[in-house]
């Protein structure tokens, strides 16, 4: 599976911690994670940044907008981000106030 879109099933922190005890498996080839509007707090933002850290390798689309990112959540992708591995291409996170939910990484 190279793509998965689970956008609004409310999955919330504990739905996103077991997704990311899948994304952590070395065979895991996910590229593109569809996570919108899942009611995902900083506990799942911190869970994802970590399974992407120790497999980085494939994920190139990451769309997390319409979650309950705070400070910590964000700033657990951002140091994601500065990860030498890390080969996001995209990443969505645009909170319910705003329109543009892309931005390019590259």
């Amino acid at each position: 599976m190279r793509e998965l879109q689970l956008r609004g099933n409310k999955a919330g922190d504990s739905g996103v911690k077991h997704l990311s005890s899948l994304l952590e498996d070395p065979n895991c080839k996910l590229e593109k994670l569809y996570l919108q509007n899942c009611s995902i707090g900083d506990e799942g933002f911190r869970a994802l940044a970590s399974a992407l850290r120790s497999n980085p390798s494939h994920m190139r689309e990451l769309q997390l907008s319409f979650n309950k990112a705070g400070d910590s959540g964000v700033k657990h992708l951002s140091s994601l981000l500065e990860d030498p591995h890390c080969k996001l291409e995209t990443l969505g996170m645009e909170p319910q106030d705003t329109q543009d939910d892309r931005c390019s990484l590259s």
